[in-house]
């Protein structure tokens, strides 16, 4: 489920066992709401359900801007450091630890001798931007980003994150205050007919 910031752009349902994965669903989820937006300047942001770097490489070969939190100790090489002496660390709720170009890793299959798949670690010469803060309330809670968006700040990145818990407010709000346990129609005329007769029930 794809969520704009006022109503839900996309809404994708996946079957078949080889979905099974969110870094197999996803990517091909956004890939089809860009065909769907061909002059989009969107941001797609994500959470951890993508952390396949063979996934990111391939949002940067279809040139789809994304934002993804990261799992925390992520395996990298630092190529370049972009923490200046002018940049501000402070990023509201979060303090800045790192802002670097790096080298992604990932797990090259591989079949062994018995015919069994397994997987060699394999580092991806292609640079990605990671970003990792830490909670001001919590010290020992950090946050790692990993974007392909190299022109915006470190906060304006964490900020635009930030918003990813618009779509988390959006579904309690219809669950909770809407009574709207499931969607019968996935249409936007369908979903505004079925909220509004949630809403005034002599529609």
């Amino acid at each position: 489920m794809a969520f704009d910031g006022i109503l839900p752009c996309l809404s994708e349902t996946f079957t078949a066992s080889s979905y099974s994965s969110e870094d197999t669903a996803l990517p091909e989820a956004v890939l089809n709401h860009v065909k769907q937006e061909k002059e989009h300047s969107n941001i797609y942001i994500l959470d951890r359900g993508v952390q396949s770097t063979r996934s990111m490489s391939f949002f940067n070969k279809e040139q789809v801007v994304f934002i993804v939190r990261a799992k925390e100790n992520r395996k990298h090489v630092e190529i370049k450091s972009l923490i200046a002496d002018e940049v501000a660390t402070d990023l509201g709720s979060l303090i800045l630890l790192k802002d670097s170009l790096v080298y992604l890793y990932t797990g090259k299959p591989i079949n062994n001798k018995r015919g069994n798949i397994h997987y060699r670690e394999e580092l991806v010469e292609e640079p990605f931007r990671l970003i990792i803060a830490k909670s001001k309330e919590d010290e020992s809670k950090e946050y790692w980003f990993i974007t392909n968006e190299l022109k915006l700040s470190a906060k304006e990145i964490t900020d635009w994150y930030r918003r990813r818990w618009d779509i988390e407010v959006f579904f309690r709000f219809i669950k909770q205050e809407l009574h709207v346990s499931h969607l019968v129609s996935l249409n936007r005329n369908g979903i505004q007919m079925m909220i509004g007769s949630y809403v005034n029930p002599n529609i």
